[in-house]
């Protein structure tokens, strides 16, 4: 088991029952979130019998560094393997106002969106709390800087590993954790109704992002199947509830596909389902996938869906892609080994 799996609590219980003081929690916190040590034997003031059990009974190193790529930009792809042999793929973004990382909550992914590089992965197996948490740690390790934005936003469903999701989101936060701002978190979504209204009651700051990319049901179940079981009525419906319990802003996450869903039809379509929402549409390029028929949006239609949007009260921003060149934007994941 990682020790990062365990939240702090359950360290301070294992801790007492097995006589040892519960100060030394925070101590073993300290080296494992602040100094990100990588054995036990690095604690050095941690008695010797209680790095002995620590050793016995846990492991600090997760994930093996596989492979990395650079972009042009800046943006790093990190193919990371498993303690099973599995790989999966972190991403590390470079910004003016910080480093933010994109992490993978699953081996694969059951949702299967016809776009998606990822959606041609099938799940093999969900990701511990400890294995996400990992990601973060060993891509600051290898940048050598501190990351203080994290989007879960990689290969995967996140609410299809709800519980580990909710035990990251809470040592990613903690203050003697990794001590990311809640706010400085956003957790993406392809829109696991129950899920979002559970969501709700969490009283988490955490940003909610949906992945909606269509106004309709015919569009969206042709990029997603997940609509057959969550149709668009269904989704807009989970997001008004979600407002009313936090009154805090959902992202729109929305790929503008030439033809397909970036026409001003579409746009003014998507204006009458999200007007009176407190929400924002992140518009994004369409990354193309070579199992997939899409091509992306000319830029023009880009700009004129942008115009469509703004000009009926619904904010929306136009994404920057960041890490194009080595398949690390968005929709390109796929723990690619080459």
């Amino acid at each position: 088991m990682l020790i990062y799996d365990l939240t702090h609590e359950e360290l301070v219980d294992f801790l007492l029952s097995n006589n040892h003081k519960k100060y030394r929690a925070n101590q073993i916190w300290q080296y494992l979130y602040k100094q990100k040590v990588q054995s036990f034997k690095e604690m050095l003031n941690i008695p010797n019998d209680l790095v002995e059990l620590l050793d016995k009974n846990f492991k600090v190193q997760a994930l093996e560094l596989v492979l990395k790529h650079v972009s042009q930009d800046g943006t790093l792809k990190c193919l990371y393997s498993l303690h099973d042999g599995h790989l999966i793929e972190t991403v590390l973004m470079k910004h003016h106002y910080g480093n933010s990382v994109c992490v993978t909550t699953q081996v694969g992914c059951n949702i299967g969106c016809s776009f998606c590089a990822s959606g041609q992965l099938k799940k093999k197996r969900d990701l511990t709390a400890g294995e996400i948490l990992a990601q973060i740690i060993q891509t600051e390790i290898l940048l050598g800087e501190r990351i203080s934005y994290v989007v879960v936003m990689g290969i995967g469903e996140p609410f299809d590993n709800y519980d580990e999701l909710m035990h990251f989101l809470k040592t990613v936060n903690d203050p003697k954790g990794l001590e990311i701002g809640a706010r400085h978190i956003t957790v993406s979504t392809s829109g696991i109704v129950p899920k979002i209204k559970e969501y709700a009651h969490m009283g988490l700051q955490v940003n909610l992002a949906i992945s909606l990319h269509a106004p309709n049901n015919k569009i969206r179940t042709q990029l997603m199947k997940i609509n057959q079981r969550y149709p668009v009525e269904e989704v807009i419906g989970a997001i008004k509830y979600y407002l009313g319990v936090t009154n805090r802003r959902v992202t729109i996450e929305y790929i503008l596909i030439d033809g397909l869903n970036d026409t001003e039809e579409v746009a003014l379509e998507l204006v009458k389902v999200l007007r009176g929402l407190n929400v924002y549409v992140n518009l994004i390029p369409y990354n193309e996938v070579l199992e997939a028929p899409y091509q992306r949006s000319k830029p023009e239609n880009m700009n004129h869906f942008y115009d469509t949007l703004m000009k009926h009260n619904i904010q929306a921003t136009l994404r920057k892609e960041q890490g194009h060149d080595i398949n690390a934007a968005c929709g390109q994941l796929r723990s690619q080994h080459i």
